[in-house]
């Protein structure tokens, strides 16, 4: 079989939403696929410093912020965080529309006051996979910090959740020309939730940029996702494969569509596709 640059989400990927620890039956299958050859990359939406926990389970390079940051092998080959006045502005029009920030630095992630409690006001809607993917992670403190804390470290992009689609019309209109809004289905509760990125780049430049880089043809690239950040990279690949239980219109267009993680999904995958 000829060598595969593989592409590999973390929440509700390889690991449980929110999780460092992936399922043994997962890092089984990554080290048997590098070991007969292929390369495997981190793809998240995770910042730079919340891959760290991931990383010592064995990768040849990483995909963070969604693709605003990538690295392969120790080298960095992309780094494109927002600019002082961009990140001013984006910030400053979603605290006037009342809608709730979590940016992400290089390092760290910041979350406005009162975030933790609104989650768990809506616990209750469980048509929202992305609020209960932030409940968990705030919980289980990767790495987010008040927004109290935050000291003007480059921002690559932002997490949002608002309370009904009105409120984003006006950051919508503002913001659209520089970035790019991915937004997840809206509850039974009216509350929206997505992210906010740079229209530089996505999780399907990033495949691009490091196709480009190693000299692989995007044939030979498999991406493995299940939330919507991760429609650039499952529509770039020349083979895509979703989570069961992942967004439902991702599964729609994924060539394939795994077992969820905690059932061994990924091995599952990885011996349907032969690449162990």
């Amino acid at each position: 079989m000829d060598q595969k640059l593989i592409f590999l989400d973390i929440d509700g990927t390889l690991t449980e939403p929110g999780k460092n620890v992936p399922p043994p039956s997962a890092v089984d299958a990554v080290t048997r696929a590098r070991g007969k050859g292929h390369k495997v990359v981190l793809c998240s939406g995770r910042n730079y410093g919340m891959l760290f926990p991931v990383m010592q389970y064995g990768f040849d390079g990483l995909v963070a912020s969604t693709g605003g940051y990538i690295e392969y092998g120790g080298e960095v080959i992309y780094d494109c965080p927002m600019s002082e006045q961009q990140q001013a502005r984006v910030l400053e029009v979603f605290k006037e529309n009342g809608i709730y920030r979590t940016i992400g630095g290089r390092y760290h992630s910041y979350t406005d006051e009162g975030f933790k409690e609104f989650l768990a006001e809506n616990v209750q809607s469980k048509a929202n996979s992305e609020l209960l993917r932030w409940r968990i992670q705030i919980e289980n403190e990767l790495g987010i910090r008040p927004m109290s804390e935050y000291d003007g470290e480059p921002i690559y992009g932002m997490a949002f959740m608002s309370r009904g689609v009105e409120r984003l019309k006006k950051p919508m209109q503002l913001l659209q020309k520089e970035f790019d809004f991915c937004i997840q289905d809206e509850d039974a509760c009216g509350i929206v939730n997505g992210e906010l990125s740079s229209k530089a780049f996505d999780k399907g430049k990033a495949v691009e940029r490091l196709c480009d880089f190693l000299g692989f043809s995007r044939k030979d690239t498999i991406g493995f996702g299940d939330s919507m950040n991760d429609l650039g990279m499952l529509q770039t690949v020349g083979t895509s494969v979703c989570m069961a239980g992942g967004n439902l219109f991702l599964m729609k267009v994924a060539d394939m569509v795994c077992p969820p993680v905690m059932e061994d999904g990924l091995s599952y995958a990885f011996e349907k596709l032969e690449l162990v």
